[in-house]
């Protein structure tokens, strides 16, 4: 099976990213603060270069890896945000990492190309639901650096993540509140527009199944979070699992299609 690929200047664009962003993790451990978040937004600005080009540029394509890539580049986003208000946090050698990985991905797996919009709203429902996906993302690295930091202060040693527990847990939790209200608007969206932004009316194929499931999974966080206190391993593991099937609802669906299918619909 042949996989169409990136243009010439689209893998430019990823390797030079791609780069920085190894350059940027280096940076973490070697140099200043300062110096490493200077190389963390001259990765940033490359990797946003390399998707828009991959949106607009000669050839304009969208897929799964596309939807990663973007998704990764939001995280980066909440991440300098963030810094700003909690300097203590470190994760820039995770995301680094997985910037490099993702915007490599989307060079090497495209996705399908762009044809005119049905709809001039399509754009707006395509970007809440990024949106949401890079929310959700945000909030599993955050469930990540808390679980790690929970574990050990069980064994008397620092956070890796720099930052108190309850800080982590408390962060964690309104990324998944924003990220809830973003996918409960991309749904709303779907639900009464569809025939409008897809030229079809709402329908249960994989997608929406699993958008839907993983709303439900997420709402029965809150509530349970909300009404009975829910923390802890149990509430990170409740936020992974609506996280995988948000994942499988487009990104996950779609690699099937793209990759192991062939096929440039779905």
């Amino acid at each position: 099976m042949i996989l169409p690929s990136a243009s010439t200047l689209g893998w430019l664009l990823a390797l030079a990213a791609a780069a920085a962003y190894v350059v940027s993790a280096i940076a973490g451990s070697r140099f200043s603060s300062s110096q490493a978040r200077v190389a963390l937004m001259v990765a940033w600005v490359m990797h946003g270069a390399s998707i828009a080009w991959g949106l607009m540029g000669d050839s304009p394509h969208f897929g799964f890896a596309s939807a990663l890539s973007m998704t990764a580049w939001l995280m980066l986003v909440a991440y300098l945000v963030e810094r700003q208000f909690f300097p203590e946090l470190h994760a820039l050698w995770v995301l680094s990492l997985l910037g490099a990985a993702v915007v490599l991905m989307s060079a090497l797996f495209p996705g399908k190309p762009l044809h005119a919009l049905s709809s001039p709203w399509l754009p707006l429902h395509l970007t809440l639901g990024i949106a949401s996906y890079g929310l959700f993302a945000a909030a599993v690295v955050h469930a990540w650096l808390m679980t790690r930091a929970e574990k050990n202060i069980r064994q008397a040693t620092d956070s890796p993540g720099g930052m108190p527990l309850l800080t982590l847990e408390r962060l964690t939790f309104r990324f998944v509140t924003a990220g809830f209200v973003v996918l409960t608007a991309t749904l709303i969206a779907g639900w009464f527009f569809g025939e409008v932004l897809y030229g079809r009316a709402w329908i249960w194929d994989h997608k929406s199944v699993f958008s839907v499931l993983s709303w439900i999974t997420f709402a029965v966080l809150l509530i349970g979070r909300s009404r009975f206190g829910w923390r802890g391993l149990s509430a990170v593991r409740m936020l992974y699992a609506g996280a995988a099937l948000l994942l499988l609802a487009y990104a996950g669906s779609r690699f099937v299609m793209e990759v192991l299918l062939a096929r440039p619909g779905g």
